[in-house]
């Protein structure tokens, strides 16, 4: 199971990459593990702006279908339109091409909550 160390975490197995004021975000390898074949993610809050930890959209697999939480309060402004039609990137990829949104966010003290990668391995017994 793949934790990258230059990565942050949240205890709801989403990832989060800080490109300066953007945070690209997707679910870990762990979450997509645990989800199962992935046949569909939908985000509907594009463009619009959220706080921390509300649900940004949802992630459907073979058995289940799972919310999406914010990791950080800002406006979404990216979805990676590529999952529309290869959905099963997250599975393959979840840190690569599996991303699914980005974030300008707005509340930096926010960071601070975020888990390292140490830490999530502890949250999920890796």
């Amino acid at each position: 199971m793949k934790i990258p160390s230059n990565l942050k975490y949240t205890k709801d197995h989403e990832w989060v990459k800080i490109e300066n004021d953007i945070a690209v975000i997707g679910i870990t390898d762990f979450a997509q593990h645990e989800l199962g074949d992935i046949v569909y993610v939908e985000v509907e809050t594009l463009n619009e702006t959220l706080e921390v930890e509300e649900v940004f959209g949802t992630v459907e697999a073979v058995k289940t279908v799972s919310d999406l939480f914010l990791p950080l309060s800002g406006e979404i402004i990216e979805f990676n339109t590529q999952l529309e039609a290869e959905p099963e990137k997250v599975n393959t990829d979840p840190y690569g091409e599996g991303w699914m949104i980005k974030v300008k966010f707005s509340n930096t003290s926010e960071l601070e909550n975020l888990l390292d990668a140490a830490s999530y391995k502890e949250l999920i017994g890796a």
